[in-house]
């Protein structure tokens, strides 16, 4: 990836009823890279809460977009459009029902596969062309609403191996600004 800056998104739900929901892990691995950045969260303009600082020798803008995830768009764009980012400087994090939990996956562009955040971010920014960090929750079990599955709370299993799961993908989100996709995806697949 170049060296300007790059805008790197977490997807997540506002407010405390959501903080745990596996439809947050975006806002969670942000809160990781903002740890390392070492410092905090401020909104913007943009529509989203913002953080500048630089990961992996890169000068990177972390944000969380205030509205809800089926709204992302709007505050990802507005923030992109702000800090003069390209989409393809642009990383978003998020969950993915087709991965198993805790595996991390990196991909530029391709379909939203129903992620309704992804899709507000792809009309948006009228591009698919943006960078994803993809954290696996896995199927929800049996005939469950994929839609309530990912508005609940990580499982008791899942909370005990979540900081390490978190911490890995934020590793991959450093990887992915230092390496470009490809290095990153020999490092982390």
């Amino acid at each position: 990836m170049a060296d300007d800056v790059h805008l790197v998104v977490g997807l997540g739900n506002p407010g405390p009823k959501y903080e745990g929901n596996r439809h947050n892990v975006g806002f969670l691995v942000l809160d990781v890279l903002a740890d390392r950045v070492g410092g905090r969260f401020k909104a913007h303009k943009g529509g989203a809460e913002v953080l500048e600082g630089r990961l992996a020798g890169r000068r990177v803008v972390l944000a969380k977009p205030r509205g809800y995830m089926n709204t992302s768009g709007g505050p990802v764009a507005g923030t992109a459009n702000f800090y003069k980012v390209p989409p393809a400087s642009v990383v978003v994090v998020h969950d993915e029902l087709d991965l198993p939990f805790g595996t991390v996956r990196l991909k530029l562009g391709g379909g939203e596969n129903g992620h309704n955040g992804l899709r507000s971010i792809t009309k948006s920014l009228g591009t698919k062309d943006y960078h994803r960090v993809r954290f696996g929750i896995d199927r929800p079990p049996g005939r469950m609403d994929p839609a309530d599955y990912v508005l609940r709370d990580f499982s008791v299993v899942e909370r005990k191996e979540l900081a390490f799961e978190l911490d890995r993908t934020a590793d991959a989100v450093e990887a992915l600004l230092e390496l470009g996709l490809e290095g990153a995806q020999n490092k982390v697949h």
